[in-house]
């Protein structure tokens, strides 16, 4: 194993969606060289007025505190896209990089949907590293990129050395019941075409990788089953 390679991934629940009893989730990634990544920084600490879709559980930094790391040992915050449940937490953490797909971060800037969360992830364009399309970021850690959710969604392949590949589609594919070749006839929606290709392309990657575990963004069941931190995947 090469010593930037990934060497444990790390599951956090940092708060929920009371009303459909969904988990609001984060991961972080240790390296072989001790660098530490997060995915996604989970809700903000205070919610912006008239929010009342989430609630606050445990947040990312005293997560974090209790396997001891602080927010300025995180070199990485990847950004899967910028709605407050996946993005409230981001300022806490500046001494990280923040990789984003390009067309996000672009939309963003206009985009209503993420005006609210604007102080978390409008950072200095010198820490925030724009990526077009699927990227290798280190051996064993792959963005995809999954429009659909929103433009320029990404979700997440990390390789373990005894695990092996694990598939974090976020919110590309948030409940397990989704991850299917039949196509979602939602024709309230606007983005379902979108929102199928990424399906599909995801499913792809799965039986040409062979991946084993596919940790769906928001599935409830499938969570309660799951290694949370201080465990982990290796």
């Amino acid at each position: 194993m090469s010593q930037n390679a990934m060497k444990r991934l790390y599951l956090m629940q940092v708060g929920s969606m009371p009303e459909y009893q969904i988990p609001i989730v984060c991961y972080l990634v240790q390296t072989g060289d001790g660098k530490h990544i997060l995915i996604d920084s989970g809700l903000p600490e205070m919610m912006p007025e008239g929010e009342s879709e989430f609630e606050n559980g445990q947040d990312v930094i005293e997560q974090l505190a209790s396997i001891g790391l602080q927010p300025d040992d995180i070199d990485t915050v990847i950004s899967t896209h910028y709605d407050i449940d996946h993005a409230g937490r981001h300022a806490a953490f500046t001494k990280a990089q923040y990789v984003v797909q390009r067309v996000h971060h672009l939309d963003a800037a206009s985009n209503p949907r993420f005006a609210a969360n604007r102080p978390q992830w409008d950072q200095p364009m010198e820490r925030i590293r724009l990526v077009d399309g699927d990227t290798e970021l280190l051996p064993g850690l792959e963005l995809i990129e999954t429009s659909g959710h929103v433009p320029g969604h990404q979700s997440v392949l990390v390789r373990l050395p005894k695990t092996g590949a694990i598939l974090l589609p976020i919110d590309a594919v948030p409940f397990g019941e989704g991850f299917t070749r039949d196509e979602q006839d939602d024709e309230s929606n606007p983005d379902t075409e979108a929102i199928h290709a990424s399906t599909m392309k995801l499913l792809d990657l799965v039986e040409r990788e062979h991946i084993g575990l596919v940790i769906f963004g928001h599935d409830k069941e499938q969570w309660e089953g799951l290694k949370k931190l201080p465990e982990y995947y290796e």
